[in-house]
C-alpha cells in the first residue's frame, strides 16, 4: 500500500473532530483516537529509545520492527470492524515474533526476586519508559474494546510488548554492569 501525503494540513480538525479510517467523523476525544494516539505516542518514545547511547543495534533493529508494526496496530484501530472492504489487522504472528524475541533476551538475566524499580542506564530508563506509555495504550485499548469491537490480537500484542520492553530494560542494565534496584519492602 502506497500512501501519498502532499498536504500535511486539511484544516478539517480544527473544530476537534478527526475523520477515522473508514472516513467516519469522531470527535478527537472518542476512546479510537485515545487508543490510537497512544500508540503513536508510544512509538515516539521508541524513537528515542532507538537512538539511546548503548543500545544494541540488534536490539534497536527490533524496536524498529516494532515501530512498524505500531503502525500496522494503529492502522487497525483507526478502522471500525465491518464495511466491504479488507482492512489492515493485526495477526497473531506479529505477537508470536514479540514471544520469540522476549524469551530470547529473557533466557540471558537473572530470574527476578522482587519487583524492578525503572531506571539505571539512559537506555534502559527509556525503555521504562516505553513499557509504561505501553501499558497505557493497552488500557486505552481494551476501554475501547468495552464499547466496540476490537481486534483481540491488538491486545495481547500490546501485552507482549509490554513484556519485552521490560526485559529489554532489564538487559540494558545487565550489559552495563549497572545493578538492578529491586523494589523492598516500606
Amino acid at each position: 500500500m502506497t500512501v501519498n501525503l502532499t498536504r500535511i494540513y486539511t484544516k478539517l480538525g480544527d473544530r476537534g473532530e478527526t475523520h477515522l479510517g473508514d472516513m467516519s467523523r469522531v470527535p478527537k476525544t472518542h476512546p479510537r483516537i485515545e487508543a490510537y494516539g497512544t500508540v503513536d505516542e508510544l512509538n515516539a518514545q521508541l524513537g528515542v529509545a532507538i537512538v539511546t547511547d548503548g543500545m544494541p543495534e540488534q536490539y534497536a533493529g527490533w524496536l524498529r520492527h516494532v515501530q512498524n508494526d505500531l503502525f500496522d496496530l494503529g492502522a487497525d484501530v483507526a478502522v471500525p470492524h465491518g464495511g466491504d472492504r479488507e482492512r489492515l489487522r493485526v495477526s497473531a504472528g506479529q505477537t508470536t515474533w514479540l514471544e520469540q524475541r522476549c524469551d530470547e533476551v529473557n533466557a540471558t538475566l537473572e530470574p527476578l526476586k522482587s519487583f524492578v524499580l525503572p531506571g539505571g542506564t539512559p537506555a534502559a530508563a527509556q525503555l521504562h519508559v516505553c513499557r509504561t506509555v505501553c501499558r497505557r495504550a493497552e488500557r486505552a485499548c481494551v476501554r475501547l474494546a468495552r464499547e466496540e469491537r476490537v481486534n483481540p490480537a491488538i491486545l495481547s500484542y500490546l501485552n507482549r510488548l509490554s513484556d519485552l520492553l521490560f526485559v529489554l530494560a532489564r538487559y540494558m542494565n545487565k550489559v552495563d554492569g549497572n545493578p538492578e534496584t529491586q523494589w523492598r519492602k516500606g
